[in-house]
């Protein structure tokens, strides 16, 4: 963590709080079980003032989320859009990366969540390119995973839940261990799902391909974005299942996500994508989407949430 953040307030079930006193009881629920559901967005310094891109999309998210696991979130969607604008606020951010957690919190420790109270934090804090700032430019190295994603009715990909992302640190820890700095997944049936926190694309012959909702992949708002962006560029995408093979005999791949952002892959198991670095189609993807995300581009899609 930044020491900056620390100093900072966090929301906690309508109130602010100072950041060292944010803890919950070591025998939470959420402890124990993982039950909790989030969200990650990003605000963005803009010409306009800073924003939180996404917003109301990544609270409905939230609150779908919830919903799946049956947690009845105990505000409604407008009370926790206005809460993550004042945590903006409040802590004086003009750029920033916000984390809502709804969480099961502290009552019992069986299996049954639905006598424990149902919490909701917000925290925002400094955080810079999840995958490095160079990453933007040159790509990253990426390695297929021992570990597939999760199988269709075992737990619910759709959710973005905290203990989905169990499999997730498996990836990525693995892939680290093996000198890469990310890692893919893929689905019970072997093709290609996503990465441990990003969706993914493959560009062969001018054509955008990437897994549909169906490979177990979160149904990513930076996703969203991208599938949008290639429209207004003319470009085709084609969603459905993407054998392994087809990684390494991409022209471009890219990965997509709020932390991530768009950010190209050069080799896959040490295998050289393309040229080893950013591609024309990737890159027209990625200034597209800073533009938006920056303020630049007249925002068309209501993408924006000016804090004021």
């Amino acid at each position: 963590m930044d020491p900056r953040d620390e100093k900072g307030k966090i929301w906690k079930n309508g109130q602010f709080i100072d950041w060292p006193d944010a803890t919950i009881h070591v025998m939470s629920h959420v402890v124990h079980y993982g039950s909790s559901v989030f969200e990650g967005m990003r605000c963005y310094k803009t010409p306009k003032g800073p924003s939180i891109f996404r917003l109301a999309d990544h609270i409905r998210r939230l609150f779908d989320s919830a919903k799946i696991y049956r947690m009845t979130i105990p505000f409604s969607q407008q009370e926790i859009i206005d809460a993550c604008r004042q945590t903006i606020k409040v802590n004086g951010f003009e750029s920033a990366y916000v984390r809502p957690v709804v969480y099961r919190g502290y009552h019992s420790l069986g299996v049954d969540p639905t006598k424990c109270p149902v919490d909701v934090v917000i925290g925002a804090l400094n955080w810079g390119r999840y995958l490095g700032e160079e990453a933007i430019n040159k790509g990253v190295d990426v390695g297929v995973s021992s570990w597939n994603r999760l199988a269709p009715n075992t737990m619910p990909f759709m959710a973005k839940a905290g203990s989905n992302y169990m499999n997730s640190q498996l990836i990525k820890m693995e892939a680290m261990g093996d000198g890469f700095t990310e890692g893919i997944g893929l689905d019970v049936f072997g093709y290609v799902s996503e990465g441990s926190g990003e969706n993914i694309y493959v560009i062969r012959d001018d054509v955008i391909y990437t897994p549909a909702i169906s490979a177990c992949i979160l149904p990513g708002l930076t996703r969203d974005c991208v599938l949008k962006i290639a429209k207004e560029l003319n470009i085709p995408v084609v969603e459905g299942q993407i054998p392994r093979e087809m990684l390494y005999i991409a022209d471009e791949l890219f990965f997509s996500g709020t932390a991530a952002e768009i950010t190209p892959i050069r080799t896959v198991d040490r295998i050289t994508i393309g040229e080893g670095k950013r591609g024309p189609i990737t890159e027209k993807i990625q200034q597209r989407y800073f533009q938006y995300i920056n303020g630049e581009r007249e925002d068309i899609y209501g993408w924006h949430d000016f804090i004021k």
